[in-house]
């Protein structure tokens, strides 16, 4: 049987997409487009070929690991808008450090080196806004505001003084340090970009969702951002657990690498991975808690992400932009409507119904 509450989540999701196939329709319309056939191409070019389903694995694989670090920022109560700095500046020196690797390097060698350099990229990002949080009380947003413009400042610079590099990229990653593409082992994913970094960011979400519930520190991180006094009158080290949680969150962000350096381009070039960090607040916020939500979101938003290639020869690409706001909205919307019945079924009114009749 199915419960009440997964059926008007499933009713809220039905909603929100026949919301955004109306939407697209009248996008379609406004640039004078057959409304029929511009639904088709986004069909064809996303979940209806071998090769739209590998693109869009393989645009849902940073949203996963950046909607992931928002969300573990969430759960303690912290604000994370620095995922889009911190993602930036680790894919260039994880990038950087696996184009110095020796050719011969093993792959498990190159791979996993590479994924620590940038997860400690991540977290030195948001060390700044971890330390004047826990210490000084200043609010994440504002110091994560300001690490993004930093960012933004010290990326070119470094690509170009650093590096050493008059086309604004790395060089080539070592063969060991490249992630494998999904079409060796589905050969009908050939020619997407879809690489090992999906399955593996699948596992992170899980695997992180495990231990939030299943680790003392887990634990006190959520209930930390529930309740942050109890938790402090309880002998729960506060200040320690919020930078934690920001620097696992900064981490995070910076393993959303994975799937654009180390298994697509195999090199760091300028604007790379650019937005991945601000849509995983809205992949966060739709996947409401839930790993499996986290997936389908991550899912949701590199299905329109896709649909924007494949229709930009008639309509903008751009114009996805207003179908990830109106996903949002209506989501939150839907949200709010499952949320009533349960509400209007506890409120006193209708528990003191019956003692009235008796």
């Amino acid at each position: 049987m199915i419960s009440s509450r997964a059926a008007r989540n499933a009713l809220g999701l039905v909603f929100a997409l026949a919301g955004v196939v109306l939407v697209l329709n009248l996008v379609a319309f406004a640039f004078g487009q057959a409304p029929a056939a511009t639904l088709r191409r986004v069909v064809e070019g996303t979940w209806g070929t071998p090769y739209g389903i590998g693109q869009v694995l393989f645009k849902a694989s940073p949203l996963l690991l950046t909607g992931l670090a928002f969300e573990v920022a969430l759960r303690t109560g912290l604000f994370n808008i620095g995922a889009e700095g911190q993602l930036a500046l680790a894919s260039l020196v994880g990038g950087a450090y696996a184009a110095k690797l020796p050719a011969g390097t093993p792959w498990p060698v190159a791979v996993l080196s590479a994924l620590v350099v940038a997860a400690l990229v991540g977290a030195l990002v948001a060390l700044p806004p971890a330390i004047m949080r826990a210490r000084l009380g200043v609010h994440e947003i504002i110091t994560g505001i300001m690490m993004n413009r930093v960012v933004d400042v010290i990326v070119p610079w470094a690509l170009t003084v650093v590096v050493g590099s008059s086309s604004l990229r790395t060089g080539d990653i070592a063969p060991g340090a490249a992630m494998m593409r999904l079409e060796r082992v589905v050969p009908s994913f050939s020619g997407s970009a879809a690489s090992a970094a999906f399955p593996l960011a699948v596992a992170a979400v899980y695997a992180t969702h495990a231990l939030l519930g299943r680790t003392r520190v887990g634990r006190e991180l959520r209930f930390l951002g529930l309740n942050a006094e109890a938790c402090r009158a309880e002998g729960v080290a506060v200040p320690r657990r919020l930078a934690q949680a920001m620097l696992i969150s900064g981490a995070i962000a910076g393993l959303g690498m994975t799937s654009t350096v180390l298994g697509y381009k195999g090199y760091y070039e300028l604007g790379l991975g650019a937005g991945a960090g601000f849509s995983g607040i809205a992949v966060a916020m739709l996947g409401r808690g839930s790993a499996t939500g986290l997936v389908l979101a991550a899912l949701l938003f590199g299905t329109l992400e896709q649909a924007g290639l494949a229709i930009n020869a008639r309509v903008p690409k751009e114009a996805m932009n207003l179908l990830e706001a109106v996903v949002i909205v209506l989501v939150a919307v839907a949200a709010h409507a499952s949320r009533a019945p349960a509400a209007t079924a506890a409120s006193p009114a209708s528990t003191s119904a019956p003692e009235a009749s008796t």
